[in-house]
């Protein structure tokens, strides 16, 4: 075999992490883009990425080049994987995109794809056939307490890990590219038929949004108070975001039968969350009798924080951070793109809607959002591809 050249763009938990696994194996080369100060003082001391693993082992890896670049990331790559916050692809994919080589496939990704990846990256890539668009549902394995450039955390692993490629790759590339994703994460890749499966299979935007809606929100035993110190995402997820996740998954359903029908595309890989959860984390859910006891059990998701910063002012405690991820990239990329595609279909989200203008409202304001690559014109030019 080929050395197989990984570029990954993102030095996050997933990222790291990533890297980290994929250094185990043979003739592979990784190299990480981030502008992570930290990250790149690590390196430049010459200190290995480690990560623990559930059963309490360690592994630890050294990586080919750790860079600010992009050009000295990503120019010989064969495989990108960008695993930067939603709000963050368009200036990242603006970045590599004139230092991919021309003269090979290079098979350019986002773990997670959700939030219409392929559009984005189709906008910015349109007049460079050979690469080529993907997406992962989700992330491979949960990751948590990151020390950056040094070490992270892995949590549970998914059994099965579903791919998409944007609707102008060939069957070629699409074999091409699950030959390569199979190198390096085993045989459990499985190519999806259409890349609308990844963009409304119910995920973080839904699930985060709604618990904090369920803790702050109006009705949320703590608007307006400070939270006396840090709680976990899941195994203290109250009661009234289960409530409203629940509803929030089920609009999701609804607007997945309406696009199966009304543009003809078989979307039945896309199930419920709850579905999707315990099809993905199995054994490791001790009670899978309702949507909160899933969340409270799932020992994959076990000590998983929200993002909270100190509440400032002299004041004791901690507050739901403003700029974190659940805002920035599942609120404005995640949210927005569901009720823009259900306004478009005529489709009512009210769960939905509530939940993104009070976030908009927390957030105050949107700066950017997926509508600024989601198509104008869809599904209008999805059917005339078709």
């Amino acid at each position: 075999m080929n050395l197989l050249k990984v570029a990954i763009c993102g030095g996050g938990r997933t990222g790291h992490l990533n890297a980290i696994l994929f250094k185990q194996l043979p003739k592979v080369q990784v190299s990480m883009l981030t502008g992570n100060p930290q990250v790149i003082e690590q390196y430049a001391r010459q200190t290995p990425m480690q990560a623990l693993l559930p059963d309490g082992s360690m592994l630890s890896a050294r990586l080919d080049r750790v860079t600010t670049d992009a050009r000295t990331a990503v120019e010989d790559a064969d495989i990108v994987i960008i695993t930067v916050p939603a709000h963050a692809r368009p200036q990242t994919l603006q970045a590599i995109a004139p230092h991919l080589s021309a003269s090979k496939p290079v098979y350019v990704g986002a773990i997670p794809g959700f939030c219409g990846f392929d559009w984005l990256a189709e906008a910015t890539l349109a007049n460079r056939p050979n690469l080529v668009i993907w997406g992962m549902k989700d992330v491979p394995h949960t990751a948590f307490e990151l020390t950056p450039g040094q070490s992270i955390k892995m949590g549970g692993g998914k059994s099965q890990l579903y791919v998409a490629t944007h609707a102008r790759e060939s069957q070629k590339s699409r074999q091409q590219l699950q030959d390569i994703l199979t190198t390096l994460y085993g045989p459990c890749v499985t190519m999806l038929d259409n890349y609308l499966e990844i963009t409304l299979t119910p995920g973080n935007p839904i699930m985060h949004s709604s618990v904090i809606y369920g803790l702050i929100g109006p009705y949320g035993q703590w608007h307006r108070k400070i939270f006396p110190q840090r709680m976990c995402w899941w195994t203290e997820c109250p009661e009234l975001g289960a409530y409203f996740l629940e509803r929030m998954d089920q609009e999701s359903q609804d607007l997945c039968t309406v696009i199966s029908q009304r543009m003809g595309i078989d979307l039945s890989s896309v199930k419920s969350l709850k579905q999707e959860i315990v099809e993905a984390y199995g054994d490791q859910i001790r009670d899978r009798s309702s949507m909160l006891s899933i969340l409270r059990t799932n020992q994959a998701y076990n000590d998983i924080l929200a993002p909270m910063v100190p509440a400032g002012d002299n004041r004791a405690g901690y507050v739901i951070e403003r700029e974190s991820r659940a805002f920035n990239e599942d609120v404005a990329y995640g949210l927005v793109l569901l009720v823009e595609m259900a306004r478009r279909f005529e489709l009512k989200v009210p769960y939905i809607e509530e939940v993104l203008q009070w976030s908009v409202a927390y957030m105050q304001g949107l700066r950017d959002s997926a509508l600024d690559y989601f198509p104008s014109h869809w599904p209008r030019t999805a059917n005339a591809a078709a």
